[in-house]
């Protein structure tokens, strides 16, 4: 099959890579560094145990003219990017082409093909202007849920860090064709690649720890295992996921474990640094409104008071405006003042 990425980062490459040693015909739509890297040398990937596999039979290309038609697209931006880098999408699309979303939080076509009061609704936090319900019919999307935890350690090169399961829905939780294709593709380049009947409780499960550990951490520095066992920020935890399954509820999600069970999850997985962390560290973009604007929108919907969201929502984003109008990151030096 003919597989277009549009991101050549920790898992765009990771999935890209991955399927080419498995025999698809991948093109990388990148730029820069990675645009270069990739041509010249091929991607590389650094496995879990430390071993190294070397896709050389893949190719970058920056416009996406370039790659033409394909039978997927593999959409592995971050949420905030979308609407830029799905600009030339067009280009890509034949009659048939799917369009597989990897974006962590809630979707832009969340509500598509959602029986209810609210089936086509936009969700404006992630897509505020209706650039992207523009340029990608939802009729193409194939939504997905990243597991996965992997890092671009150079142009060219990934190096996983743990997982390789990615679930895979339609909007309509219907077991298509077309997802069941890729699916299959996947679980031939050696990830797990389930098709779910109800992704977006799938969507929620993985949400109920990013909307609360990625800004709470942003906040205060702290790992997943630090925000977990101080008992002020875990009772904060608990208190926004409360208020977020409310919402979700009233939307017709059941969740399928209970909020300590969550909470203690998180705290198993140690001294991490979520990726929003990391973000302010680095000075980058926070994907705050994928991960949280959009709950509090949702919950906004349905009538359900968020205050505690509301609240951190609030201080991440001006955090994320100061250091945008600085132009730099800002990280805490743990081996200061000794």
């Amino acid at each position: 099959m003919k597989i277009a990425v549009i991101g050549a980062g920790s898992i765009g490459g990771y999935l890209g890579a991955r399927l080419a040693l498995a025999g698809e015909e991948v093109s990388f739509i990148a730029r820069g560094a990675n645009l270069a890297a990739i041509n010249a040398n091929g991607f590389r990937l650094i496995e879990e145990d430390g071993s190294t596999v070397h896709a050389d039979n893949v190719r970058a290309v920056q416009k996406m003219a370039d790659a033409g038609a394909q039978d997927y697209v593999l959409l592995a931006v971050k949420a905030h990017q979308v609407a830029a880098a799905a600009a030339d999408i067009g280009a890509l699309m034949g009659p048939e082409t799917a369009v597989v979303t990897l974006q962590n939080g809630i979707p832009w076509w969340y509500f598509h093909r959602l029986a209810g009061p609210l089936e086509g609704r936009a969700v404006t936090s992630v897509d505020p202007d209706g650039r992207v319900a523009g340029l990608i019919d939802a009729d193409r999307v194939i939504g997905s849920v990243v597991y996965p935890a992997s890092e671009l350690v150079e142009p060219g090169v990934v190096r996983v860090i743990e997982g390789n399961r990615f679930s895979l829905g339609e909007p309509d939780n219907s077991k298509s064709p077309r997802v069941q294709r890729i699916a299959e593709a996947l679980v031939r380049a050696g990830f797990k690649a389930p098709v779910s009947s109800d992704l977006r409780a799938e969507i929620w499960l993985k949400l109920w720890g990013n909307l609360t550990f990625n800004p709470v951490s942003a906040l205060t520095h702290a790992t997943l295992a630090g925000i977990c066992r101080f008992a002020p920020t875990r009772a904060l935890a608990e208190a926004m996921m409360r208020e977020a399954r409310e919402a979700a509820e009233k939307l017709g999600v059941r969740f399928r474990i209970p909020i300590e069970k969550r909470i203690a999850g998180a705290e198993a997985v140690g001294e991490h640094k979520t990726s929003m962390l990391q973000d302010v560290e680095a000075g980058r973009a926070l994907e705050l409104d994928a991960l949280l604007g959009s709950v509090i929108e949702l919950a906004r919907m349905t009538g359900t008071p968020t205050p505690h969201c509301d609240a951190i929502y609030a201080c991440v984003a001006l955090l994320g405006a100061t250091l945008a109008e600085q132009g730099t990151g800002l990280r805490i030096d743990s081996d200061a003042g000794r």
